[in-house]
């Protein structure tokens, strides 16, 4: 069984809960400084808001809209060393209400220009350990490619237009490949279509983009790029069987956080974390397409080595169906011992 090079996940990515006040609050446990927050409102019906340190702090894209970026100025207002700092919209901070916060570290700044493609990137934060990457760019809408600087393939991609309203995310997984998307704020199934990916694979220095607006937009485009990391982290597919008793996924790690689609067939990306409940078989949903509430059906386990489906339920285990995840560790299987996430030398 080989060694997972991360021995803390916790280091590059965690979950962090907190309580709205309705004001300015700074949230910390997170464990680093984050280059990208994902906010959820887990008590009322609200958007999913997405922050980052390549856009810069304020500026707020969602999850489940096709609205154009816009400032926030009472959004989230920071990004702090053990944390972030919020502000009174409601998104973030509603008074009394559960919030949840994902959280990632990247290269810890804005980073600099990735010329590697046919677009130089305006700004990219990397970072090869954990196998992240932020950029955005200005599209040409001709095919072309982006540098995304993990210096290996990356499995999962999602691409987002700033400028212009009512688009759809570009959404690239290995398991889909690349003449195909799927959308981040959308139920559909997969969309067949050799205008996102320009039908190319992407290889360990550039994705490839068409001339589809949702990956090559003029209006500005921010792109999150992710590599598999043995024991950190994991993009595939399952196929359903439609019963309670559902298929296990081996990831070679206890997840942290999941999230999941069904790929042919309308239906939600469903998350589930190790923290809003975290014992089995109480890991509550909640959905990257919707405004929902979070959800407290019993779909699957958390386990030391994946996840088991334990639903019968047609958005992660309708027979036959295939279904994408992606998920991100709170322990490997196996670690080589070092300390701060940095491997010791082979025994």
């Amino acid at each position: 069984m080989a060694y997972s090079s991360i021995v803390k996940p916790s280091v590059y990515f965690n979950t962090k809960l907190y309580t709205g006040n309705g004001g300015t609050q700074s949230v910390t446990g997170v464990g680093f400084k984050p280059d990208f927050t994902w906010i959820k409102n887990r008590s009322r019906v609200e958007n999913n808001v997405l922050y980052d340190i390549v856009r810069g702090v304020q500026k707020r894209i969602e999850a489940n809209t096709t609205d154009a970026q816009s400032t926030k100025t009472n959004g989230l207002t920071a990004f702090d060393s053990d944390g972030f700092t919020v502000g009174s919209a409601g998104q973030n901070n509603y008074n009394g209400d559960n919030l949840v916060s994902w959280n990632w570290l990247a290269g810890g700044s804005q980073g600099s220009s990735n010329t590697d493609g046919s677009i130089n990137t305006t700004y990219t934060s990397v970072n090869t350990t954990a196998g992240f990457s932020i950029s955005t760019y200005t599209g040409t809408g001709s095919n072309a490619t982006v540098g995304h600087g993990l210096g290996v393939v990356p499995k999962f991609i999602l691409t987002r237009h700033l400028g212009n309203a009512g688009r759809y995310w570009g959404g690239y997984h290995a398991s889909i490949g690349n003449g195909s998307t799927i959308a981040l704020n959308s139920n559909n199934a997969i969309d067949t279509n050799a205008t996102y990916w320009n039908d190319t694979t992407p290889t360990a220095s550039v994705f490839s983009v068409g001339t589809n607006g949702d990956t090559n937009d003029s209006s500005g485009m921010v792109a999150y790029c992710f590599a598999e990391v043995k024991g950190y982290s994991k993009f595939g597919k399952y196929t359903g069987n439609g019963n309670d008793n559902g298929p296990f996924i081996y990831t070679g790690f206890k997840p942290a956080w999941i999230m999941i689609k069904r790929t042919d067939d309308t239906d939600t990306w469903t998350i589930y974390d190790n923290k809003r409940t975290g014992f089995n078989v109480d890991n509550n949903q909640l959905f990257a397409s919707a405004t929902t509430a979070e959800s407290t059906d019993d779909d699957l386990d958390i386990l030391s080595n994946g996840f088991k489906i334990k639903r019968n339920s047609g958005r992660v285990n309708a027979s036959g169906a295939n279904n994408i995840y992606m998920a991100f560790a709170a322990e490997p299987l196996v670690a080589n011992s070092g300390a701060n996430g940095v491997p010791a030398t082979a025994r």
